[in-house]
Formats: C-alpha cells, sequence, structure tokens
C-alpha cells in the first residue's frame, strides 16, 4: 500500500500504474474518464481501516468511487445510499453472486451501505461494478 512513510508526496498516476501493476487499472481509469468525464483525486487516509493513499473518481463534486490500491489488484469502494438502494435493490438479482455477498455482508449505517469490491479481472465483478457506479451517478 502507499503508506506516507514510503511516499510523502502525492502519488503520480504513473506511480499508482507501477505499484498495481494490473492493466485493469488503466482500463478502469480510461472507463471513468470517458464515460463520465470523472476527474481523479489522490487522497492520503489516516483512518485505520484503510490508512495510506486512495485515489477518488468525482464528478463534478459527486464522489462516484474511492480506490485503494493492492499489488496487483485494487479494491474499489462504493457507497450505495439512500438514494441508490432502491434501484440498487431493484437490479440485485443481475449481479453476479460475489457482488450479492458482498451487499448482503456488509452492514448498513445511516442507510448507506459501503461496499469494497477487489479487482483482478475483466470478470463478472468488473462489469457489475461499472452498473453499481452508473447507478451512483444517477
Amino acid at each position: 500500500m502507499f503508506e506516507k512513510e514510503k511516499f510523502n508526496h502525492i502519488p503520480t498516476e504513473y506511480e499508482m500504474k507501477q505499484y498495481i501493476t494490473n492493466t485493469l487499472w488503466e482500463n478502469f481509469c480510461e472507463f471513468m474518464r470517458n464515460t463520465y468525464n470523472a476527474t481523479i483525486k489522490f487522497e492520503f487516509s489516516k483512518c485505520n481501516w484503510e490508512y495510506g493513499w486512495n485515489v477518488k473518481f468525482k464528478k463534478g463534486s459527486k464522489s462516484l468511487c474511492t480506490v485503494y490500491p493492492r499489488e496487483n489488484y485494487f479494491t474499489i469502494l462504493i457507497v450505495i445510499g439512500k438514494r441508490e438502494k432502491k434501484l440498487f435493490e431493484d437490479m440485485f438479482s443481475s449481479f453476479s453472486s460475489d457482488i450479492q455477498k458482498i451487499y448482503k455482508e456488509t452492514s448498513e449505517g445511516n442507510g448507506q451501505k459501503w461496499i469494497m469490491i477487489d479487482l483482478e479481472n475483466k470478470d463478472n465483478k468488473y462489469e457489475d461494478v461499472k452498473k453499481i457506479i452508473e447507478i451512483r451517478n444517477k
């Protein structure tokens, strides 16, 4: 993970790519830019839960998702809020069993679920993440 002790400057996209070493990362960035005209913002979190650098994808002032870099993969955090919950649950059966399991096992707080999804391949989970981000965009 990018930790402040290792990187006392804001990482570049190139450094993030070198760290993750998975072409899915580049595909995801391209998808977010082309589909949502999303901006990428690197932030350092001191939270015990996910200490280190993360990447926020924003459309205007709205955060679509946050990415936590890992070696060879990355984890995406998407908030299913009160506004997104009904649409997400209406589409629930169309999501892969992995996403369904993650959603069911994620605790709800203040009407929100903060779902964390590990992505390594261009598989069903990746396609589901794109659908969930579209829900978040609406």
